[in-house]
């Protein structure tokens, strides 16, 4: 009986080295600092605003939460962030409603309605908006959207008053009120919300609309089956992009509201405040204690800006299948 010799099993190829160049070494060590220096500037911020914050909320005599006035000069200090917290919401809830289906519709018909000798020159205007400053916003607000918005005031009050909503106490009061505001920060945040999403919308693979094409579908139906999907995410982004700036904004909201301690739900009257509005109008006039009250409200509205992007980056992520990086 011969035995056959069985030759010896072929050692597995050992993996090349990877060398990494210094180049790469630079890049990647200058990420990672510039990720590190970020989380420490962030962190930075929170500490300072804590705790100037603290020192203020720690001598009021008032509810910090509940408190309509704003009066930290008095003896004693009397403020709170009731009528601050509900204009910054009310503003921007109404900038949103009015601002991002408008976006959404210019997005939509620059990159699929529109022809592209007409769809490029509409996008670049819309960039130019982008690049307008806060306070000549502010300045048009107050000196041609108020006076022309007198008639729009007294036609809701006149068929609209029954939902509270719209009930104008005055109706011979300037329309300097949260819903002019809100309609500004609208116009404010449209070129930032249509830019983006006119870009997430440009980057929807054409084998998906291409198919929904082939089995019959029609323009609308793409859109609605094929590229609001997709972009679903980046729209959101762009959104939250847009909601970032109405909730800071500053110079065009002091221009335009007639702010006071009152809070009301008639969004017509020329009552109420925001944070950014009142921190710019107190700040100047503002002893050492008032500036920290006033930093103790940018702390307020600091932690609301967290949590709506955190909101958002929530909602990304349950649509991850549909992120550009997943296509």
């Amino acid at each position: 009986m011969t035995t056959v010799d069985t030759p010896p099993a072929a050692a597995p190829p050992r993996k090349a080295a990877t060398v990494t160049r210094p180049g790469d070494r630079i890049f990647a060590n200058l990420s990672r600092g510039s990720g590190i220096l970020l989380l420490i500037v962030m962190a930075a911020i929170a500490v300072f605003l804590t705790v100037r914050a603290v020192h203020a909320i720690s001598q009021d005599h008032g509810n910090f939460l509940t408190t309509f006035e704003w009066t930290p000069s008095l003896n004693p200090p009397v403020f709170g962030i009731a009528v601050l917290a509900y204009g910054t919401v009310i503003s921007s809830i109404i900038a949103m409603v009015i601002a991002v289906p408008i976006a959404l519709g210019i997005a939509l018909f620059i990159t699929h309605y529109a022809p592209r000798r007409l769809g490029g020159p509409i996008a670049y205007v819309i960039d130019l908006l982008a690049a307008v400053p806060s306070i000549v916003y502010g300045l048009w607000g107050a000196l041609f959207l108020v006076p022309h918005l007198r008639g729009l005031n007294l036609w809701l009050d006149d068929y609209l008053s029954w939902t509270l909503i719209f009930h104008k106490s005055d109706p011979n009061s300037a329309p300097r009120s949260l819903f002019t505001v809100g309609i500004l920060l609208a116009i404010m945040i449209l070129p930032i919300i249509t830019n983006v999403s006119r870009e997430v919308i440009n980057q929807v693979p054409k084998m998906h609309q291409e198919a929904a094409l082939a089995l019959g579908a029609t323009r609308w139906e793409v859109i609605r089956l094929s590229v609001l999907p997709f972009a679903r995410s980046g729209i959101i982004s762009a959104s939250m992009l847009g909601l970032g700036r109405a909730l800071g904004e500053t110079m065009a909201v002091a221009t335009v509201l007639s702010a006071s301690p009152v809070l009301s739900a008639h969004i017509l009257d020329p009552v109420g405040g925001t944070f950014s509005q009142n921190i710019v109008a107190k700040f100047g006039e503002a002893d050492e204690f008032g500036r920290d009250a006033l930093i103790a409200s940018g702390l307020v509205l600091f932690v609301i800006t967290l949590l709506v992007n955190g909101t958002a980056r929530l909602i990304i992520a349950r649509r991850k299948e549909y992120s550009g990086a997943n296509a």
